[in-house]
């Protein structure tokens, strides 16, 4: 099932098998970004985070996932959220 993404904020995509081949966890992510669970979504093979609010957010997270082993386009990547709201985005591995 695709994963719907945000028009307002930035949204971090993460493929799932990188995600847990550097052993990050959810309660990690939480515990740097104080997530609902709206904005953690696990769908098949891939990983939604956001939308991403406020001025850091996202580069503080690219940071650590960088720091933790995972590489910017080929394990992760993020789509600005900056399109108009008529346009209906959605996410998912082939």
């Amino acid at each position: 099932m695709p994963i719907p993404l945000s028009h307002t904020a930035p949204t971090l995509l993460i493929r799932r098998t990188a995600f847990e081949r550097v052993q990050l966890t959810r309660q990690i992510i939480d515990e740097a970004l104080g997530l609902t669970d709206e904005e953690f979504l696990l769908e098949g093979g891939l990983i939604a985070i956001g939308p991403l609010v406020g001025e850091s957010a996202l580069t503080d997270l690219i940071e650590a996932m960088e720091r933790a082993g995972l590489v910017y386009f080929e394990d992760f990547f993020e789509l600005s959220g900056n399109w108009p709201e008529w346009l209906g985005l959605f996410a998912m591995t082939s």
